[in-house]
């Protein structure tokens, strides 16, 4: 399984970005797609995660409310919206799956990983 995250940028705090994950090889509809990200000298935080088979997602709390995980079947895409962005939201952002149907959050339970794309909120 090949992921390629995409969508990052610069944006002012309470601004939007919409990350994209194309996903490719295997079969992708084995796997929970999650969302982490990791700022400079902190932890890989979990972010959210979904699977492309039901409607169920998973959100760490400190993004609940403010971003959404969608996914495009058609286009093997996962979507992480973030809105009302904050400086504390800046972080290199990666998509990861899982093989398997259970939502995880520990970072460590994810099999493949994307490159990274960078998002930085500036205040």
């Amino acid at each position: 399984v090949q992921l390629q995250a995409s969508g990052g940028g610069l944006v002012q705090a309470g601004g939007s970005l919409r990350l994209s994950c194309a996903v490719s090889g295997g079969t992708f509809t084995d796997y929970v797609m999650g969302w982490f990200r990791q700022a400079p000298g902190k932890e890989r935080e979990f972010v959210s995660a979904t699977t492309w088979i039901s409607t169920l997602t998973y959100y760490g709390d400190s993004v609940k409310g403010r971003f959404t995980i969608s996914r495009d079947n058609a286009k093997n895409t996962i979507y992480l919206q973030m809105n009302s962005l904050k400086p504390e939201d800046t972080a290199v952002y990666y998509c990861a799956a899982r093989y398997g149907y259970n939502l995880r959050h520990d970072w460590d339970q994810y099999d493949y990983w994307g490159q990274g794309t960078l998002v930085t909120v500036s205040s």
